[in-house]
């Protein structure tokens, strides 16, 4: 019996503290793809598990292994994996880092992420994307194209909760918006508001920096929420409020005043989730306007879209590029990373991990 090989993975043993272990390489099933890992994007989730060890019911009970904006290199495929599915070893690839069941009645209908049985990356019980190989099932592995790189490629998860953002919202050409927060979520929900022909997007956040770089990507206006943004945005639109209101900050305050932007007949969207999940909303001035309000849950059927997007230049692959402000190495680097994501939010919009 041949001797396992052992790959490099960055552990979080304890709340806040990384530990580089020598763990197994794993062996691709029949139908599963093992990826050499090169880039991994920091989310808020992950600071959020570091930090605090749970998010909503998710609760990290013991070691975990971070991460799940991933994108790298095949080196091996399952006995499954033949020609019709398009991918070789050497190719470069991205992972959507979750799959369900695909036996119950949400995957049977499409809804694989609002599944029972979720499997996600980084998400207690499962392990994420700091390692040096993940295996995955083929299904979530995607081929980037040729002007892409495993840099670009690791984005393809916050732009895919942008994509499901806009689509849930119904977005399309003509409409305005207001999108609350400014932090890579919000700014890549700008991106793909652009894309589906949005013509007026304005955008709000405490950190000046984030509004200057929405003005750099195509914001129409921008409002530091020291202001009254109320009142700013009844100045941008005539008093009528926009036709979508995107509440990306996952803040109390911000979730509140969605009722006070939003149009009459409009679409609230609901990305972000407030720290401790409970908010009151002004329900009179809600149903008044007989707004809707809708929510998102990650995303889904959204990776080749991504793709196709950037491919066909509807979401610019230099305006994606540039939300990475800060990157940092694997092997002597993760807890900078960390500690830096949290603790500067002022210049951090999107920190990446090059493996």
């Amino acid at each position: 019996m041949s001797e396992q090989k052992m790959m490099k993975a960055s552990v979080m043993t304890t709340l806040g503290h990384f530990d580089m272990k020598e763990v197994p390489i794993p062996k691709p099933g029949a139908h599963d793809v093992l990826v050499k890992m090169k880039h991994v994007g920091i989310c808020g989730s992950d600071v959020h598990y570091y930090q605090h060890g749970k998010i909503g019911d998710f609760v990290v009970t013991g070691p975990i292994i971070l991460g799940h904006e991933c994108a790298g290199e095949i080196v091996e495929l399952g006995s499954g994996v033949g020609e019709k599915w398009g991918l070789n070893v050497g190719d470069q690839v991205c992972l959507e880092p979750g799959y369900g069941c695909g036996r119950c009645e949400l995957c049977r209908t499409g809804k694989y992420n609002l599944c029972e049985d979720m499997i996600f990356m980084a998400t207690p019980p499962y392990d994420g994307a700091l390692q040096e190989y993940v295996c995955y099932p083929l299904e979530c592995v995607f081929k980037l194209p040729k002007n892409m790189s495993t840099r670009d490629g690791a984005l393809m998860e916050p732009l895919s909760v942008g994509m499901h953002a806009c689509q849930v919202a119904e977005a399309s050409i003509g409409k305005s918006a207001v999108i609350l927060g400014a932090g890579p979520i919000g700014l890549v929900t700008l991106l793909c508001l652009k894309a589906r022909g949005v013509s007026h997007i304005y955008v709000t956040d405490l950190v000046q920096q984030r509004l200057d770089t929405s003005l750099r990507l195509g914001a129409t206006a921008v409002i530091n929420a020291k202001e009254n943004v109320m009142e700013e945005i009844n100045k941008l639109t005539n008093g009528k409020g926009a036709d979508m209101v995107f509440e990306t900050a996952g803040s109390t305050i911000t979730t509140q005043l969605t009722p006070d932007l939003v149009k009459k007949g409009g679409i609230i969207l609901l990305v972000g989730m407030p720290p401790d999940g409970r908010c009151n909303f002004n329900m009179s001035r809600l149903i008044g306007k007989e707004a809707q309000i809708r929510t998102v849950f990650r995303y889904r059927h959204c990776y080749p879209l991504a793709l196709n997007a950037i491919e066909a230049g509807l979401i610019k692959l230099d305006e994606l590029r540039s939300l990475i402000t800060h990157s940092f190495k694997f092997e002597t680097e993760c807890t900078e990373a960390f500690v830096t994501s949290r603790d500067d939010k002022v210049n951090v919009i999107k920190a990446m991990i090059e493996m």
